[in-house]
């Protein structure tokens, strides 16, 4: 019982940085920037990063459960680290409207999650390989705010 409370604590946690995110929605200046012509659908987001966020929460619980807190006390510190900045890149970008702070964001961000995906390797494979669609996207999404900042500056 006390392993099924956990994954819902992590996914909760995961779930908590999307909830945050979400708060700073695209408005109006969002919709007027130029946007490069591989921007993807706005329809595409919530369903890719509900998938990532459950990835992502599975993935620590994975760890937690090997080893606990007091086992993994980088690992899990590196993944709720990285969960702060994955929450602050939407008030950067969306709320604040500053792409460019929001690619500094997400470029220490990327780094955190590589960091994370790789002290969770050490722990267990699965979980390691949980966070790679995540680096995948959060690459994508750099590439993207920087080709915004860039067309938009």
């Amino acid at each position: 019982m006390r392993s099924l409370f956990g994954l819902v604590g992590w996914l909760a946690a995961s779930l908590a940085a999307g909830f945050i995110g979400s708060r700073f929605p695209a408005d109006e200046w969002y919709l007027a920037l130029q946007k490069p012509s591989f921007n993807p659908p706005g329809y595409l987001f919530a369903p890719v990063w509900t998938f990532l966020y459950i990835c992502m929460g599975v993935a620590a619980w994975l760890v937690w459960r090997s080893r606990g807190f007091s086992g993994a006390p980088l690992a899990l510190g590196l993944f709720f680290a990285q969960l702060v900045l994955n929450a602050l890149w939407s008030y950067l970008f969306f709320g604040a409207h500053r792409p460019m702070l929001a690619f500094v964001d997400i470029t220490v961000l990327w780094v955190l999650i590589l960091l994370t995906m790789l002290a969770f390797w050490k722990i267990r494979v699965p979980a390691g390989a949980l966070m790679i669609p995540y680096l995948a996207w959060v690459s994508f999404a750099a590439v993207l705010n920087l080709s915004i900042w860039r067309l938009n500056n």
